[in-house]
């Protein structure tokens, strides 16, 4: 089993970008131009490298390999995008690898790119890209070629030589739990051995609503490959385990008028077999909640007053700061409800919010990702 924040320290020791690995300092996969460049990286890659994994390492200075972090990313709809867009699409796996000098809400971004025999392309046009194109790396650069060249195989001795330095051992294992056991000190952390071979921690701040049990500020983490499964600042979450599978179930708070309720956002499944190997079954249960049309109007047209007022650097009174706080949240209701214009809003919104303060960027982020799991599923 590949320890992968070691399998990151190998690849950004070994040399600069190549042709089965590539750095970047964050993705961004919310708009048009990110999604159409992740996707020309993953099909680049994924043709120059036939017979051996592919790796993207993102939350990296590109000058000196430095490691700064990315919020984390939850991957579990990431396939759908690449099905969606790619001719042949290869297997991705987006991992979230956290690294002791981060801090708590930051994790370094792997991309792992599985080989695949036929060659790859744009299935539709997407940016400025064309369907029908196929990519190839140059070195350090993803770019368009014809696709009748011989591939000649000159990486796999090296990424096997890469995979195999970075196996993990007890040392690694152990030294990964009382790493997070220390961390994770305020909020009762836990582990747990599944099938002899595999170790989980887990940490959060419990609470009791109706004889059920709920945990917030929830980091998960397995230690084999130090892979960080789940972390949430907001969210509430429910924890099960059986001998053989551990199960997450994530709520989601929303409302409108200062009347709240939680509700299923996904549930998430992490199964270990006994031939040293677990998969993970993450399935979206969320039902948008559906509320009155009169009063989300109201509320719509307050939030564009909002903006409009923050697009003209105009002070907001009392009432309008605290409307500010769920601005984010409240859009997210409008479009769930058909407000299609709400989704635009939301986006314009982000530099006010991201300037206002570091607590209402937080939720906002924590907004649009539950619109990211929505929208791909």
């Amino acid at each position: 089993m590949i320890n992968k924040r070691l399998l990151i320290k190998h690849l950004l020791a070994h040399n600069d970008e190549n042709s089965f690995y590539d750095k970047k300092r964050k993705i961004d996969i919310g708009y048009k131009e990110g999604k159409a460049k992740f996707l020309k990286h993953i099909c680049a890659l994924s043709n120059s490298n036939p017979k051996n994994n592919s790796y993207i390492v993102i939350g990296v200075k590109d000058e000196d390999n430095k490691i700064i972090g990315v919020d984390f990313f939850d991957d579990s709809k990431i396939q759908n995008l690449i099905n969606a867009y790619l001719t042949n699409p290869p297997i991705v796996q987006y991992e979230n690898i956290p690294f002791p000098h981060l801090p708590d809400d930051k994790v370094i971004g792997l991309v792992t790119i599985r080989p695949i025999t036929s060659i790859t392309s744009l299935k539709k046009n997407i940016w400025k890209y064309y369907g029908g194109s196929v990519f190839f790396r140059d070195g350090s650069i993803s770019m368009a070629k014809v696709f009748d060249i011989e591939i000649n195989d000159v990486n796999s001795e090296i990424v096997s030589a890469i995979e195999n330095h970075a196996q993990n051992n007890i040392e690694l294992t152990l030294d990964g739990v009382f790493d997070f056991m220390n961390k994770r000190q305020d909020y009762k952390p836990q582990y747990k051995v599944f099938k002899e071979y595999f170790v989980l921690c887990w940490s959060g701040d419990k609470k009791r609503v109706n004889d059920e049990t709920f945990f917030s500020r929830v980091d998960i983490e397995l230690i084999n490959e130090q892979v960080r499964l789940f972390y949430s600042t907001l969210d509430e979450v429910s924890i099960t385990f059986s001998n053989d599978a551990f199960k997450i179930v994530e709520y989601v708070k929303l409302g409108v008028q200062k009347s709240y309720r939680y509700y299923k956002l996904e549930e998430k499944t992490i199964r270990f077999n006994d031939n040293a190997h677990y998969s993970i079954e993450a399935n979206l249960v969320f039902k948008p909640p559906q509320f009155d049309k009169k009063v989300l109007h109201h509320i719509y047209n307050s939030n564009n007053a909002i903006l409009e007022k923050l697009e003209k650097n105009t002070t907001l009174n009392k009432n309008e700061e605290d409307d500010l706080k769920n601005l984010a949240a409240s859009y997210l209701i409008c479009y769930l409800n058909g407000f299609d214009d709400a989704l635009l809003k939301l986006e314009a919104v982000k530099l006010y919010i991201k300037n206002h303060s570091t607590e209402l960027y937080r939720s906002y982020k924590e907004t649009m990702r539950i619109l990211r799991k929505v929208r791909y599923s």
